[in-house]
């Protein structure tokens, strides 16, 4: 796939709201932090020394191990404009950080999107592996085979007691990342989340927004990953991790039934207005299309609504936002302009179903 397709195309592999528990998990994302050893870290490097991490990196990517099962192409982010990246990030495939911050930074990226290596973000290298669905596992299975990779051609940055060495101590230890982004309507509506999002804190669990740290929840999207890496296995990170969800999930489940059988017409009525309204609005600001999103997605999940998809509902989550709509419009955009489009997509896309 050439650069270009990478932010012309609105589909990655995580959008295919199949996978399970899709209802109300949209996609699932494992990240691995590795640093080179004998190789300041990317806030202090020179340009030159980082532009050396980029080449290791590069030639470890074009060897066989990895062309033979995760074939990539990389993306230098001195070569982007910042919309480009902008792009990247609104698809979930580059960080805000990487985006904005990093000096000589880079990212690898499979054709279908669901690998992206970041080179230089924090750390010298970030394993990155979206999947559709809740699929801890399996992420971590494809996760841990390309650091295998990575791990028999460099030398990683490892004390035996400290584990791997990262830039922000909260990564040390198995330098993973685990999360899941969760679409939490009913629990907002029945005014639970609060409480549950309380002791999530309490378990080594943390609660973000839809882009990570200090970032929104938008749309009733919330991305719940594991705190701690330090002092524990891989195992008992996503073993956590899968139970504190599961539970949420259950939760999720229950308030929606709940929702049904008590005030099943404000909740249709919600849902058919916000439906039409995405049909037929001429001006939509991003903040009410993610509402609006959400409670469609809710009304398909509760089948209300018959005639749209997951698929089509995670691509217009990425497609709306202000980066992908200017770039698609080959220029800067006024908030109006973005406005404007937004709502002409939308319409557009929900016709054509």
């Amino acid at each position: 796939m050439s650069q270009q397709k990478f932010m012309q195309n609105p589909w990655s592999n995580w959008m295919k709201g199949e996978g399970p528990d899709s209802d109300i998990v949209i996609s699932t994302r494992l990240r691995i932090a590795r640093n080179l050893r004998q190789h300041p870290f990317p806030l202090l490097a020179t340009d030159s020394q980082a532009e050396e991490v980029v080449r290791k990196v590069a030639e470890v990517s074009r060897s066989e191990a990895m062309k033979s099962r995760y074939p990539v192409q990389l993306l230098q982010m001195d070569q982007l404009s910042p919309l480009e990246k902008r792009v990247l990030v609104e698809k979930h495939l580059i960080s805000p950080h990487l985006a904005e911050e990093s000096r000589k930074g880079a990212v690898l990226l499979s054709e279908d999107e669901s690998v992206s290596i970041m080179v230089n973000e924090e750390d010298h290298i970030r394993i990155q592996v979206l999947l559709p669905g809740f699929q801890l596992n399996e992420a971590w299975e494809v996760g841990t085979k390309i650091d295998d990779v990575f791990e028999t051609q460099l030398t990683y940055a490892f004390d035996e007691k400290r584990g791997y060495l990262t830039s922000c101590p909260t990564n040390v230890g198995t330098g993973i990342r685990a999360s899941v982004m969760l679409h939490l309507p009913a629990l907002v509506m029945t005014q639970q989340i609060n409480r549950i999002l309380q002791a999530i804190n309490q378990v080594g669990l943390v609660v973000r927004g839809i882009y990570g740290e200090g970032s929104e929840a938008l749309g009733n999207l919330f991305q719940l990953s594991n705190q701690v890496t330090l002092g524990m296995s891989e195992a008992d990170i996503l073993s956590n991790l899968y139970s504190v969800a599961r539970q949420i999930i259950e939760q999720e489940r229950v308030a929606r039934r709940y929702l049904m059988e008590h005030s099943r017409v404000d909740l249709e009525d919600r849902i058919y207005r916000s439906y039409g309204i995405l049909r037929y609005a001429r001006t939509m600001e991003s903040k009410e299309a993610s509402q609006r999103l959400s409670d469609v997605r809710l009304g398909l999940d509760l089948g209300l609504i018959k005639n749209v998809s997951h698929q089509l509902l995670n691509e217009l989550l990425v497609t709306t936002q202000p980066g992908f709509l200017q770039h698609r419009a080959g220029q800067k955009l006024t908030p109006e302009q973005r406005d404007e489009r937004r709502a002409r997509l939308i319409r557009e896309r929900l016709s054509a179903h």
